[in-house]
């Protein structure tokens, strides 16, 4: 019985010391530091980053409805061909709008920022989501 008892008070203890290494996403967090590593990597001076992230943070406010849709129809598996033939279709459409917003948003930021600027934003954005999932995958 107290082998019992101490196995059991052992695995509470273990389960407690996991549940408190685990942290959750905070997306407020994750934004700035984004902002700041495209800052940095791509040389904003404080008026070009007060031209560029309400545009930035704009285009991911409407890429982020159509994520969520696009994830909703993606989860789910329709019955029959008719409803998988629907399903496959408008997750096509979504993927398509998500790129023409892409392109549009890329043009509004031309035309506050020079192209150089630009490239240089993607190429950092790019670079730190690479670096955050390298680091998710390590922990």
């Amino acid at each position: 019985m107290k082998r019992l008892f101490c196995v059991s008070l052992l695995f509470t203890l273990y389960l407690a010391c996991f549940a408190q290494g685990e942290r959750k996403f905070d997306a407020e967090q994750f934004n700035a530091r984004l902002q700041q590593f495209i800052t940095t990597e791509a040389a904003l001076s404080p008026q070009q980053s007060a031209k560029f992230f309400p545009l930035y943070n704009e285009m991911h406010k409407k890429q982020r409805v159509l994520f969520t849709e696009l994830k909703r129809l993606k989860r789910i598996k329709p019955a029959g061909n008719k409803a998988c033939q629907e399903n496959i279709k408008r997750c096509d459409e979504i993927e398509l709008q998500m790129k023409e917003l892409q392109q549009t948003y890329h043009a509004k930021f031309m035309k506050v920022l020079p192209p150089e600027k630009v490239y240089d934003i993607l190429k950092a954005e790019d670079r730190f989501h690479r670096q955050m999932f390298r680091n998710a995958k390590r922990k």
